[in-house]
């Protein structure tokens, strides 16, 4: 086995980039594999077109009548790009992409006349099998019925020679089987609520658009390096390896000049991307060795959602063209930098205005303040929830090593927003005098021009930040769906703003308050109700976890413990209220989490024995026979003093069999324990056994391999090292 490993390395060394041609520029490519405006405009008549663009700005139905006239146009811009296929594309539970190509092509009876064909139901609705996807038990094996129903507000676009449709995914029974639908939901929930509250400072304000620009972290391998590794094929990370002696101590690779293989990958996604619509902008090399991040330009939060979804297949589809494989795990090497998705998100009315960038009145810094204000509080009364949209056994590798935010969930706002909000807070209860009005307009909302933008600092260790105009959620991982922690997000900042607007009325109609006093008082209690859960200081330290459980903050650090808070008594309440999920959906999808969590601890726990028995002790026993063999030649010549000649060999003889005992004992351990989760019926005690009975053995078993690997001779070690997975470029 150890000559595939050499024969991996010299594939992966005499590789060389491959050439990569610009189609043209940027601006003249963008969208052109996409039915946007401008194909519209050119495939649809006019009412066919009227009425999608109607679909997307204000949530009206299209006709039946009028989706035969689309599809037929669809149909016809597909054929002229030299499409043969068209498929539903959806995201299920999965936490990937789902798609089922059917041909442009019927036939009659009996088999003449073959015709490309495409109508409004095939536009409209299919019908998957819902039973074949996670569903949490809502569908039965036998109940195969769910279906995929078009989003027309993220465009179609064409991806190979197949015409890909977003779509919804529901069950038979009406409940959401996918990322997508509480998405819709959560984004109309918060349209309406924050509409509702920007029209104290707009009456012109008729919608409110959440905006997402998220940035995909991730590792590149070589492919012929990737397939020497079983952990890396069947997990996405390395169970095992010794960390390298050149890591990343030396920040030398973060924004270095980036390889040329790479660039040329880069270069080829981009044309890609450009193609589909996807607007990427930033490239560059990450902080550990082979790890790489891209950014787009901000877009609406669902179509932003899909073009990640979009981007992750597209960079697996890529990679393969260049011999790479791309790892989204969250941590994919040992000793080196994870991978996250940083979700940066923020508010956008139809009037052009970012509700959360300060400006340059004290009106619009009043409007800042209250969408600002909002948003922190909604995180702090919903802090394990937010914990609850990230989790994941993947990112628990991740949230609190040492360069990711930890499990706890607090707010990073900069020294000077800290100062404006604590001046806030001073203000008195009840009716503003016309002096303090004017000195709190002046001193407390007139110095928010001060913090335009970058004049607010950054901090990295803060899962959630404030970054000048928006909110940046750190904690979200590389590998995850953008749609589960932007639902949530969406959906507490909806429930928030609609419980402001009812405080503010109140205090207008039963106060007589004039709306500013009103605004400021209520602003002023929430100030005080969440300053437990802002921090300015480093969240990887461990006086933060100590100050932290003084504060009452919650820090679940593994997924079991932290998913809990989606089936609480708040969390049904929440999402029923605002017609997100109703318990059936809410209660499956933390079935269905806990599942794919059970699983892949499984498929982890079986790699990593599989590994250790079939790869680690046989490597070690053919090294240590050899050792014996050589101890044998020199008792042979030696005699009795063969034992001070050989010390050494015996001694390394005796570590390399304690380390094999141990590590095939922890194996037999890990696999009873395995057994025994197993048979446990119910999915939260499996959860747990997993959690706490089954994983504590990766990192024994793990240790005992990584010593052997220190001990073994080079030339017979199976497995490609670290040395050679980050450094061969």
């Amino acid at each position: 086995m150890s000559t595939f490993r050499f024969q991996a390395l010299k594939e992966a060394s005499s590789r060389k980039p491959v050439a990569v041609e610009e189609l043209d520029k940027k601006s003249l490519i963008f969208g052109s594999n996409v039915f946007n405006d401008k194909a519209m405009r050119q495939f649809l008549t006019g009412e066919a077109y009227q009425a999608v663009k109607s679909a997307v700005q204000h949530g009206t139905k299209i006709d039946r009548r009028l989706a035969e006239y689309i599809a037929m146009g669809m149909k016809e811009w597909a054929l002229s790009k030299g499409v043969t296929h068209y498929t539903h594309w959806f995201q299920p539970l999965t936490g990937t992409t789902a798609e089922k190509h059917d041909a442009f092509f019927e036939t009659s009876f009996d088999g003449s006349d073959p015709v490309e064909k495409f109508g409004g139901s095939q536009l409209v609705q299919q019908e998957p099998d819902a039973s074949s996807f996670p569903n949490g038990g809502i569908r039965n094996t036998f109940e195969a019925r769910g279906y995929t129903a078009w989003d027309p507000t993220s465009p179609a676009f064409i991806f190979g020679t197949t015409l890909c449709i977003p779509t919804v995914f529901i069950s038979y029974t009406g409940e959401a089987l996918d990322y997508k639908t509480p998405l819709l939901r959560a984004l109309h929930a918060i349209d309406q609520a924050a509409t509702d509250v920007a029209r104290y400072f707009d009456k012109n304000v008729k919608k409110v658009t959440p905006t997402l620009g998220w940035e995909q972290e991730y590792f590149l391998v070589d492919s012929a390096l990737a397939a020497s590794r079983p952990d890396i094929m069947a997990t996405g990370r390395t169970l095992l390896g010794h960390t390298s002696a050149k890591g990343q101590q030396l920040e030398d690779h973060y924004f270095g000049s980036i390889p040329t293989r790479v660039l040329n990958y880069m270069r080829d996604l981009e044309n890609e991307c450009m193609l589909l619509g996807i607007p990427v902008k930033t490239r560059h090399n990450e902080v550990a060795p082979n790890q790489f991040e891209l950014a787009p330009i901000f877009e609406e939060t669902n179509l932003a959602v899909d073009h990640n979804s979009l981007l992750m297949d597209v960079m697996q589809k890529v990679a393969e063209r260049h011999f790479f494989k791309v790892l989204f795990h969250e941590k994919p090497f040992k000793g080196v930098n994870g991978s996250g998705k940083h979700n940066n998100w923020s508010l956008a009315t139809d009037t052009g205005v970012n509700l959360l960038s300060p400006s340059k009145t004290p009106m619009s810094n009043l409007q800042f303040l209250t969408f600002f204000v909002n948003t922190i509080k909604a995180v702090y009364n919903n802090e394990e929830l937010v914990r609850a949209s990230i989790a994941s056994a993947s990112n628990d590798h991740r949230l609190g090593a040492n360069e990711a935010p930890p499990a706890i969930i607090s707010v990073f706002i900069g020294q000077q927003l800290t100062k404006v909000l604590e001046e806030l807070e001073g203000v008195s209860k009840g009716k503003l005098s016309p002096e303090e009005k004017t000195d709190l307009k002046l001193n407390v909302v007139g110095k928010l021009p001060d913090v335009f933008l970058d004049n607010t600092d950054r901090n990295r260790t803060s899962p959630f930040a404030f970054t000048g105009n928006k909110f940046e959620f750190r904690a979200v991982g590389s590998s995850a769906n953008c749609a589960n922690s932007m639902t949530i997000l969406n959906t507490i900042v909806a429930k928030q703003l609609k419980d402001f607007k009812l405080e503010v009325d109140n205090l207008i109609e039963e106060k007589e308050m004039k709306k500013d006093d009103a605004i400021f008082n209520v602003l002023r209690e929430y100030i005080k109700q969440f300053k437990k859960i802002l921090f300015e200081g480093d969240g990887y330290s461990e006086a933060w976890e100590k100050e932290a459980a003084k504060r009452g903050l919650s820090n679940h650090k593994t997924t079991p413990k932290a998913l809990k808070a989606k089936v609480s008594k708040q969390a049904l309440a929440l999402f029923e209220e605002m017609n997100v999920m109703n318990h059936v959906e809410m209660e499956a999808r933390y079935e269905i989490e806990l599942e794919e969590y059970v699983k892949k601890i499984q498929i982890e726990g079986r790699v990593l024995g599989d590994i250790a028995r079939n790869h680690v002790i046989p490597t070690a026993i053919r090294y240590q026979n050899t050792l014996i063999e050589n101890v044998k030649g020199l008792k042979e010549i030696f005699g009795k003093d063969f034992e001070a000649i050989g010390k050494e060999q015996i001694s390394l003889i005796k570590e390399i069999s304690s380390h094999i005992a141990e590590m095939n004992a922890k194996v037999e351990e890990m696999t009873e324990e395995r057994k025994k989760a197993n048979e446990m019926d119910k999915i939260e005690k499996q959860a747990e056994a997993y959690c706490e009975k089954v994983k504590p053995y990766f990192d024994t078993i793990r240790y005992h391999s990584d010593k052997l690997e220190l001990l073994v001779d080079n030339e017979i070690w199976t497995l490609t090292k670290y040395r050679e997975l980050l450094f061969t470029r």
